[in-house]
Parts: structure tokens; sequence; C-alpha cells
């Protein structure tokens, strides 16, 4: 059975799934006149200053908070395992192609966010409601398409967005402090159930404060590094690119690989056309569906360009691929080369802070996609439910569980994108509109008139 899902897996993140999101990408790049390169300094603004504006708006949460839940979901042990893996498989260019992979991925999570805000509905409680299924439904009228995107989005959010990340973090902390798993399971599950019981305002109120701080934490980690090796950065970047289009057999030996095992890593990474993030960009604050959106393109941004970044350039700095290390303990030990001990317990903390971050935003994109099979009803059940999970799988093995989730996470895409493609004419109609709207603001602040 373990060996059918690993052949299933192989074959749903196969290159024609990863031609079909980078693929997306780049036609909704050319769609939109390469929005990303020429928005992101205002995109970023938008993020981390929140005008008074959004407190006026539909939604329940800030745009900011949005992006924080998002970002909570997506920041995760792929930012620290996945980027080894790439490196190991695909050789150091991998990290090269998961720039790429990014760069074009920010042009699809606008148009996921956007066509979110615009296609969202209120619930019975007046609560937001939005994503994938709804402008499946609304906007593309298949509404079968948006039932088969909820039903792998809730399968995805019980396996890879909640028990293989409590069994992420049980094992590094019993590896690492020798804590037994069944104490971190109860932990993480009170710590689980007190934030997610309480809805997406809690969810939004958390993520707030802690993404921030959880990013910041590995971020500095990973600099520390660089500053102090700032010689033989360089050499390191250096490797990458070159790497990147040469494929040496110090890597994956086939350009193909290197471009495979970058691509695959940078969007499980990043999310981008996997159409979770849009379910928390429907909850947001905001008058203009163009606003949101640009505050969501940062998150691929952040999370790749920045972190996966700090992740990958370490791992090739300290040279360690070959060592037979994979994974987690590739990254701890290249680390640990230039920060001795400190250096693992930076990796092993930021696992931790990683995992529960995606246990907590996915717990939303899950109960999204359960409300929208069935109703509102199921909300509360299905919390308890999910905080129950975590401890489950903080104390079990999951082979099986880590293998059908990736299967689930890979089938989310199709939909989507079905949808993206299906829609980017309203993508860029939306656009249009909101940059309109921009240009008359920026104006009437020139005028001194900040409304």
């Amino acid at each position: 059975m373990e060996q059918l899902i690993k052949d299933i897996s192989s074959f749903v993140w196969g290159p024609p799934t990863l031609i079909l999101i980078v693929g997306t990408g780049i036609y909704l790049t050319l769609r939109l006149g390469f929005l990303q390169f020429r928005a992101l300094p205002y995109a970023l603004r938008l993020a981390f200053s929140p005008t008074r504006k959004d407190e006026k708006s539909k939604g329940d949460i800030s745009h900011y908070q949005a992006l924080t839940t998002a970002m909570a979901a997506t920041i995760g042990t792929g930012n620290i395992v996945g980027v080894a893996t790439a490196v190991v498989m695909g050789g150091p260019g991998a990290v090269f192609w998961m720039w790429i992979t990014a760069l074009f991925g920010m042009a699809t999570k606008y148009a996921e966010a956007i066509l979110a805000v615009k296609y969202r509905s209120q619930n019975s409680k007046g609560e937001m409601s939005g994503g994938p299924m709804y402008y499946l439904e609304k906007g593309l009228n298949a509404k079968w398409l948006g039932i088969l995107f909820a039903i792998f989005g809730a399968c995805a959010a019980f396996g890879i967005g909640n028990m293989v990340q409590s069994n992420s973090v049980s094992d590094a902390l019993e590896s690492t402090f020798n804590i037994p798993t069944w104490a971190t399971g109860i932990i993480l599950t009170v710590l689980a159930g007190v934030v997610i019981l309480g809805g997406i305002k809690s969810i939004g109120k958390v993520t707030a404060f802690f993404v921030p701080i959880m990013a910041l934490f590995y971020v500095i980690g990973g600099l520390i590094i660089i500053v102090m090796n700032i010689d033989i950065v360089p050499a390191a970047i250096n490797v990458i690119f070159t790497d990147a289009f040469t494929a040496s057999a110090v890597g994956g030996g086939l350009l193909g690989t290197v471009i495979r095992y970058g691509v695959a890593r940078g969007v499980f990474s990043n999310e981008a056309g996997l159409g979770s993030a849009p379910i928390a960009a429907a909850a947001a604050k905001t008058d203009y569906p163009g606003r949101q959106a640009l505050v969501s393109m940062t998150q691929v941004f952040i999370d790749t360009i920045i972190v996966c970044s700090i992740t990958g350039i370490t791992i090739v700095m300290a040279d360690l691929a070959g060592s037979g290390l994979d994974g987690a303990p590739l990254t701890s030990a290249s680390f640990a080369a230039f920060l001795g001990d400190t250096g693992s317990y930076i990796v092993t903390i930021g696992i931790v802070l990683f995992a529960f971050s995606t246990i907590v935003g996915w717990s939303y994109y899950g109960e999204k996609c359960f409300s929208y099979l069935f109703n509102d009803r199921v909300v509360p059940i299905y919390r308890v439910v999910f905080v129950l999970a975590v401890m489950y799988g903080a104390v079990e093995t999951l082979d099986l569980v880590w293998g059908i989730s990736d299967i689930m996470n890979a089938l989310m895409a199709v939909p989507n994108l079905i949808g993206l493609l299906g829609l980017s004419g309203v993508v860029v109609y939306e656009t249009k509109k909101f940059l309109q709207v921009a240009k008359e603001e920026k104006e009437q602040r020139k005028l001194g008139n900040p409304s």
C-alpha cells in the first residue's frame, strides 16, 4: 500500500502538474503585464501598513491578519525540510528554480486572492466564506469542480496540515531535547485548541503576533551565518546559478531533475496554485479585491525569496549535501557547521514554530472546505475533531498519511488552476479597476487629502 501511494504521489506531482502550475503563473504574469514586479513595493506597504479604510470594509479580519493567517499555513516544514530535499535530489541549482517558481507564483497567488474576494459570500453567522470552491461555482459555473476541491482540501487539512505537522514537531523535540512524544502531543493539542476553537478572529489575532516573530527568529539565525561568512556567500550563489543550467554531478546530475525538484519544492513551500491561501484572503476586510490580492501576493515573496533562500544558501555554503543527510537533519547540520549546537537548536525550534503555525492556518482552510461540503453547523464538531487529530499525529507513525495527504495536496491544484485560467479575464478586469483607484488615491495624497 505504501509503495502504491508513493507511486501515485510521484505521478500527481510529476512534470504535467508542475508544468501546469508554472505555466499558469507565466500566463497570468503576461496577462497582468508583470504586475508582481511593478507593484511589489506598493503591495508590501499595503501589507504592513493597514489603513483605517480596511476597518470600514466588509470582512472578518484585517489585510495584515489575512496575510499572516495564510503565511502561518505556508511557512512550514517545507522551508526547512523541502529546501534541503531539493538540494540533495536536484543539486544546488534547484534553489534557483525555486526562486523562478516563486516569481511567477506571485502572479498566481494574486489571481487566487482577487477571485476569492470577488466571489466570497457571508455564511449564516455573517462570516465571510470564499476560496476556489466559491469562484469555481459562482464564476466558472462549475460547482462539481468546487466540490472536488473542497474534498481534496478537507483531506489535506487533516494530513499535511495537521497530523504530519504535529508528528514533525514531536520527532524533532524527542531527538533534540528527549521530550516524550506524548508530552509534546498534549501541549500542542492544548495550544491548538485555545487558538482554533475561537475561529478566524482568534486565529487572525494569534497569527498577526506569532508569525512575524516566528519568521524573524529563523531568518535572523540564517542571516547571522551569512554575515559571519560573507566571504564565501558569493561563491555559494555562483554555485546555485551555475548548477541551475549545467546540472553538475554534484547534485541531481540532469538538468531536468534540477528543474523538477526546484519547482516541486518551491510550489510545496509557497503553495501558489494549490488554492489554499485564497480561503484566508476571502476573510479580509477590503474595499476592492485587487487591494487584498496585492497583499496576498507578498506571501510568496516572503516565504520563498526570503525564508527559503536563507535555508538554501546556508546548505550550499556548508556543502554537506553529499554527506548522506537529507531533510531536517541536513538543514540542522548545515546551521550547526557555522553555529555549533546553537545552529541545531535554531532549526529544531524553527520546525516547532513553523509546524504549529501550519496547523493553525490549515485548520481554517479545512473548516471552510467542510462547511462548503456540508453546512455551517458542522464547524464546531470539525474544530474539536481537528484539535484531537493533533494529538494522534504526535504519537503515531504516519508514513501512509504523509503519502495520501501529499496526493490530496496536488489534486487541489487541478480544479483551482482550471478556475484561474477560465476566469483570467475577470482577474485582468478587477486589476485594471483597482489600479485606477490606486492612481486616484495617490493623486489625492499628493494634494494633501488622505481620504
